[in-house]
């Protein structure tokens, strides 16, 4: 953008008097969350979180990432009327530990005007600067387990309960601001047949695998007996993506955190373990019924009927979504994938379910991927971070 361009958004701001209010209290939480409604009100695409989770999540005094992490919200407003949201934050693990100093930004929603988008990531520029910091990436959370990448493709596609829908003019906003494109997510819609007819290479070649490195799945009776494992699961998180540029230790607190967040969503069935001749977990995954509708009915509101319409979509649904899947080192690229699709799969077709949406994938993990291709498959979404040096 040129000297010319910036003079006219100055002018243009002042012409708009849009005005950034940093969030302090409950009220103004508040407001931070429910903004989205507002903007996508009657998006049939866009899935609404539950408010008081995503408040809980953001609020200094109930989520404890903020023993490793500072943050700062800021609302966008014109004529009184919020018309844009975003968060500055700072990890300090991945500052101190992995020696990245960059300031994120995270619940970036906006109206389309550009103006508005330059003053509230110039806030998170601020904040950057005042902590030392030489670049600004976003959109992501707090650490791995948050929402992460800009929706650049599939805007026509229902979102998911953990990832991050918006408009196509968002990426328009970063670029023409001096963002550039920095990790890359592809999501699949996979098209889930009965067992028998599933392909004949995956089930042998987990037969295979299976017998050559003498593993079992675990089946779970109930959800009681899938808890001995869950710390496993998210030490199993950490050596399977650690490699990763979007790589950061998970603490031990954010899996308390995420324990008491996420497990009631879990069922039983679709989770999925393998373990080795010393009943050491070298794979896992989670996978849940869609949760789409059910969160779009309910609008955001917990209460006693909306809790009976989420635990309605656990048991009567057709689509299913990846959420987690870990594999340890030392068994990637060795075939294990193909023993967990296996296996979800004689779920799936216990449950009725004839789609599956994997979770967010980075580009760059070609062997995942290549399962897919055993499948009929519609790679349908595509997300993006974007990054800029301040």
């Amino acid at each position: 953008m040129n000297v010319k361009e910036i003079a006219k958004l100055k002018v243009k701001y002042m012409e708009q008097e849009i005005i950034i209010k940093k969030v302090t209290g409950h009220e103004d939480y508040l407001a931070f969350v429910k903004f989205p409604f507002i903007l996508y009100k009657n998006n049939p695409f866009w899935v609404p979180p539950i408010i008081n989770e995503e408040v809980e999540t953001i609020d200094h005094k109930i989520n404890p990432v903020y023993q490793n992490s500072s943050a700062q919200f800021f609302l966008a407003y014109k004529k009184e009327k919020i018309v844009g949201r975003i968060a500055a934050i700072v990890n300090w693990i991945e500052i101190e530990e992995l020696k990245k100093n960059k300031v994120r930004f995270g619940w970036y929603d906006v109206i389309d005007d550009i103006a508005v988008s330059k003053l509230l990531l110039e806030q998170v520029v601020c904040f950057g600067k005042e902590h030392k910091l030489d670049h600004i990436e976003g959109p992501v959370g707090f650490s791995n387990l948050d929402k992460a990448g800009l929706l650049i493709k599939g805007f026509d596609e229902p979102s998911t309960m953990i990832t991050i829908y918006n408009y196509p003019y968002y990426a328009t906003h970063l670029k023409e601001l001096g963002f550039s494109l920095l990790a890359q997510w592809v999501e699949y819609e996979i098209k889930i047949t009965n067992f028998e007819d599933s392909p004949e290479k995956v089930k042998r070649f987990s037969s295979v695998i299976m017998e050559r490195f003498n593993l079992k799945v675990l089946d779970f009776k109930n959800k009681k007996e899938i808890i001995p494992y869950i710390d496993q699961m998210f030490n199993l998180l950490d050596e399977t993506y650690n490699k990763l540029q979007t790589f950061v230790p998970i603490q031990n607190y954010q899996i308390e955190h995420y324990k008491k967040r996420y497990f009631k969503y879990v069922h039983k069935d679709f989770v999925k373990c393998v373990v080795d001749k010393n009943n050491r977990l070298i794979a896992f995954t989670i996978t849940m019924p869609s949760f789409t509708r059910a969160l779009q009915k309910i609008n955001g509101k917990l209460t006693f009927f909306n809790i009976y319409n989420l635990l309605k979509a656990i048991w009567f649904n057709n689509r299913a979504s990846f959420y987690l899947i870990g594999v340890h080192p030392d068994y990637q690229n060795k075939g294990i994938t193909a023993i967990i699709f296996n296996e979800i799969q004689k779920t799936f077709n216990k449950h009725n379910i004839t789609i599956v949406e994997t979770n967010p994938e980075l580009k760059e993990n070609t062997a995942i991927q290549k399962l897919w291709k055993n499948y009929e498959n519609r790679q349908h979404k595509r997300r993006a971070t974007f990054t800029k040096n301040i």
